[in-house]
């Protein structure tokens, strides 16, 4: 099913963000609006899990943000490659980086609500059985992090009445994450081609059933993306024909290191892309005409009411780069 035609205001308003990115990108005290303590709250992060300097410092900016403001989140949605590099006593559950990179590095003190996660690329190619390990990890007692499955279902909001709808995906389907690694000339980690087929099979069914007011896409690879890896054809022709069919109002993901937001013309869903979490950020190249992209390392914070979702990107420092609210409607506006 194609979108609905733009309507001319809709239309106008489109030509208009995407003519305004450059000065967006040079005018950040304009997204600088004092956050209000009405509605949800998210923080969240994509390609951080490095144990480095910059995940420290955009960890700490999260902390700061969260204490800044007197906010209590109902926790973080982590947008895959949550750890790099291999681990060399083999990677478990009781691994020590799951204290140092992920308990300690987003303290329960300051972020009690759950880490909802889900895998990038990364997680399957750096430790064999990594993405094993993350789902085991989630059914350990007491723990934050939040992967039922590969792929899965959460809502947030008033018991009856929820908010906002999420669906996490994992995008790692053997065309986009698997095939021959060039370095090892071995098989690289992916899903199958039966866990890609279940996956779309439920996608498809929770899209049919009934949702929040709003409902949010979560993956780590991009569907459009102006960042170094640029758009990801499978994930185009797969899931944003439901996307559209659907009105699923954003997308959240990573995979490029940076901070991006891009609306396409005649599609419904806002892209939101979040990969400046820790990892090294690669210089952007310019496919689309966004309203707003930065190769920095930062964080981005979701506020959630019955009216809009506001997603503010935020850099290390703490400084508000960029901020989009997002209507019911479809319709977006800036600053």
């Amino acid at each position: 099913m194609n979108p609905a035609p733009l309507s001319r205001r809709r239309a106008i308003q489109t030509l208009f963000c995407s003519s305004a990115a450059m000065a967006l990108n040079l005018r950040s005290d304009r997204a600088a609006a004092e956050v209000g303590k009405e509605g949800l709250h998210l923080l969240m992060i994509g390609d951080f899990g490095t144990g480095g300097v910059d995940q420290i410092k955009v960890a700490g900016a999260m902390q700061k943000f969260v204490t800044a403001n007197g906010l209590k989140p109902e926790g973080l949605l982590l947008l895959g490659d949550n750890f790099y590099g291999p681990v060399k006593e083999g990677f478990k559950v009781d691994s020590p980086r799951w204290q140092k990179d992920i308990e300690n590095m987003y303290p329960q003190s300051v972020f009690p609500g759950p880490m909802w996660s889900v895998l990038g690329n990364h997680d399957y190619h750096d430790n064999a059985g990594g993405e094993k390990v993350q789902l085991a990890y989630a059914s350990q007692p007491g723990v934050r992090w939040k992967m039922p499955g590969k792929w899965y279902r959460f809502d947030l909001g008033q018991a009856g009445s929820p908010l906002v709808t999420f669906l996490c995906l994992d995008s790692n389907l053997p065309a986009v994450s698997g095939g021959v690694d060039k370095k090892t000339k071995k098989a690289r980690g992916a899903m199958t081609a039966e866990e890609e087929k279940a996956q779309l099979a439920w996608l498809e069914a929770e899209l049919a059933k009934p949702r929040a007011p709003f409902t949010i896409a979560v993956g780590h690879h991009p569907l459009y993306s102006n960042g170094d890896h640029g758009d990801t054809k499978q994930l185009i022709a797969q899931w944003d024909p439901l996307f559209q069919k659907h009105k699923v109002h954003a997308y959240l993901c990573g995979h490029d290191h940076d901070l991006q937001h891009l609306e396409l013309e005649g599609r419904f869903t806002t892209h939101l892309l979040s990969g400046g979490g820790g990892a090294r950020t690669r210089k952007m190249e310019v496919k689309h005409k966004v309203p707003f992209g930065q190769d920095v390392h930062g964080f981005t914070h979701l506020q959630i009411t019955a009216q809009a979702l506001n997603f503010t990107h935020y850099s290390a420092d703490g400084a508000a780069l960029h901020r989009v609210t997002k209507l019911q409607d479809g319709s977006f506006k800036l600053g």
